[in-house]
């Protein structure tokens, strides 16, 4: 267990006017970050201001997409939920524009980064069990996104940082300290607020160079994929290009799909990433 997130700390470095944050709340342990404040919203929505941060030393309840869960042991892993109120603009960007921020967060602690589309951001683990279509790129981070009754955009962040590889669900899984990164959560925690305030402002004010710079990062673009969409059906083919909506495109036989939700599979005899992993186009 690593030591607890210094609320004090916290609260000098984020909250205006000395950071980006107009309210910052700090717990030690709930269920879900984006439950509770989702039902926060629906109690008194001025309390939770845009760009609000709740964080939670420790989530024993967390969610990821599809349902799924996000469990990690208490103290290890940065976790909360940003309010975000976008006057418009397609969503199915959203969760690629925070992930963009939590690569370039990551990048300025010097651990590279990338994204994989729809809701993952990925890192290399040196020396970890090469996986078909992985090699030794490993998931650190994940998004969720969830919506308010009145639109208010609950924006879940979870982060990897201290685990060992017992502690750790899926073999494609890393932390942080797992990838040779740093491991202050307070630290990370000043990083990925500021960075997340940079991409999602430039996101909700309609910044035209947003999609390209995702493109750049994103490695599932270019990659020959199947897509195991909602329901069970597959999609395979090519991941050509973002949509103007965020949907991923796929090129197979029949004509290009926009795929808005799924989890993409690449084929490769060799690693997630390589010489061949470029972003096609952006239209």
């Amino acid at each position: 267990m690593g030591s607890p997130l210094r609320a004090d700390v916290l609260h000098r470095r984020l909250v205006v006017p000395a950071g980006p944050v107009p309210r910052l709340v700090v717990v030690d342990q709930t269920g879900s970050t984006n439950d509770d404040v989702l039902a926060g919203v629906r109690e008194d929505p001025d309390a939770w201001p845009t760009g609000t941060l709740l964080l939670a030393d420790h989530q024993s309840a967390g969610h990821g997409r599809a349902g799924r869960s996000w469990v990690s042991p208490p103290g290890t892993s940065v976790t909360g939920t940003f309010v975000v109120r976008p006057a418009s603009g397609a969503l199915g960007w959203l969760p690629l524009v925070v992930g963009l921020g939590v690569v370039h967060a990551l990048g300025a602690a010097g651990v590279p980064a990338w994204l994989k589309w729809p809701n993952d951001v990925l890192v290399v683990q040196r020396g970890a069990e090469v996986l078909h279509g992985w090699g030794e790129h490993r998931k650190v981070a994940g998004i969720l996104v969830q919506a308010a009754p009145d639109g208010t955009l609950a924006v879940g962040v979870g982060l990897n940082v201290t685990q060992d590889a017992a502690a750790l669900a899926v073999p494609t899984a890393t932390s942080l300290a797992l990838a040779g990164g740093p491991t202050d959560r307070d630290g990370l925690v000043v990083a990925l607020a500021d960075a997340l305030a940079s991409t999602v402002g430039r996101w909700c004010a309609g910044e035209a160079a947003l999609p390209d710079e995702v493109a750049a990062v994103c490695v599932t673009l270019g990659r020959t994929v199947t897509v195991e969409l909602p329901g069970g059906a597959r999609l395979v083919g090519q991941a050509v290009y973002l949509a103007p909506d965020g949907s991923l495109v796929v090129a197979d036989h029949a004509g290009e799909h926009h795929v808005l939700a799924g989890d993409v599979v690449p084929h490769s005899q060799g690693p997630f990433f390589g010489d061949e992993c470029f972003s096609l186009k952006h239209v």
